[in-house]
């Protein structure tokens, strides 16, 4: 199972973010720090107090206690971004570049022009992987269910059978049409693979793992290289071709990619790692929220790539 390599990307006059992705659940908001102590009050007759509430004028932005009310249509609802020309073509270089050379601060660039102009920044790079973190969810629940034994009924039902005997690739293939059935979609091929990737990756990092009884430690990793592996995915959908022409062998071309991957992978896990630090948890009931700050974190890091 793979992605195709020979596609041109997305061209101009279409949506960053096509419409069928799916929105984006909130960021879960860092932990609340202690709050300082308020400083004591002045006393009711100190000399210098002017009269109470003599400034009837509009409270300044930034008042204590002032509440701005925004219109949650003008950000759920705002229409996504219009490609422009070319919107590939800094990052093309960047890669092509790289895959004659394999040096890394060609890739950079590419990742860097990939997200600042190729998808319009950070956040509108963010809302493309909007399918990202909702099959995020459904592969944790998925596995978590499986390994409970409460995956019994209903969609994404994994045959009984595949608890006795089967094979390692056999149970990737089931518990992939249980997250993530065919649609025809670029999308759901490349989150297909991307599932699969991840559980090899788990049975690499855990070679005595049960897929179908993943501890919490397991299926955490195994979300964190599912994010990776479909940002890696959507970025060869877009550009995977520039590698296969411009290296200088079909050899090198392949060796390329995997590079790639394994940056890609670098930079996600340190993402996660950076949200664990924080103590936002990559627990059930919350899985697509910690993928979202995962994701954005990896798109600015991307986004602020020097020259």
């Amino acid at each position: 199972m793979g992605t195709s390599q020979n596609s041109d990307g997305p061209g101009k006059g279409v949506p960053m973010v096509p419409p069928w992705t799916p929105p984006l659940p909130p960021i879960p908001p860092p932990p609340v720090s202690p709050q300082p102590p308020e400083p004591p009050a002045l006393p009711e007759d100190h000399p210098d107090d002017g009269p109470p509430n003599q400034d009837n004028g509009p409270p300044d932005e930034g008042d204590e206690g002032d509440e701005v009310v925004r219109d949650p249509k003008t950000v759920s609802e705002a229409p996504a971004p219009i490609a422009p020309p070319g919107r590939f073509g800094g990052a093309r270089r960047g890669l092509g570049d790289y895959a004659r050379n394999g040096d890394r601060g060609n890739l950079r660039k590419s990742l860097r022009e990939y997200v600042r102009h190729g998808y319009g920044g950070a956040k509108t790079t963010t809302a493309r992987f909007g399918g990202t973190a909702s099959i995020a969810g459904a592969f944790s629940s998925t596995l978590e269910m499986v390994a409970d034994g409460t995956n019994q009924t209903g969609p994404g039902t994994l045959d009984p059978a595949l608890r006795s005997g089967r094979s390692a690739s056999e149970v990737m293939d089931a518990l992939v049409e249980a997250v993530r059935p065919v649609d025809g979609t670029q999308d759901a091929e490349a989150e297909r693979a991307s599932i699969r990737g991840s559980l090899s990756d788990v049975l690499v990092r855990y070679p005595d793992a049960d897929l179908l009884n993943l501890s919490a430690e397991q299926r955490a990793f195994a979300i964190e290289r599912f994010t990776a592996m479909d940002v890696f995915h959507r970025y060869e959908l877009d550009l995977g071709k520039t590698v296969q022409e411009k290296a200088s062998s079909a050899t090198v071309a392949v060796r390329r990619l995997k590079e790639i991957k394994d940056y890609i992978k670098e930079c996600v896990s340190a993402s996660f790692r950076k949200i664990a630090a924080s103590d936002v948890r990559l627990t059930t009931g919350r899985i697509s929220q910690v993928v979202t700050q995962a994701l954005q974190d990896t798109f600015e890091v991307f986004e602020g790539y020097v020259e």
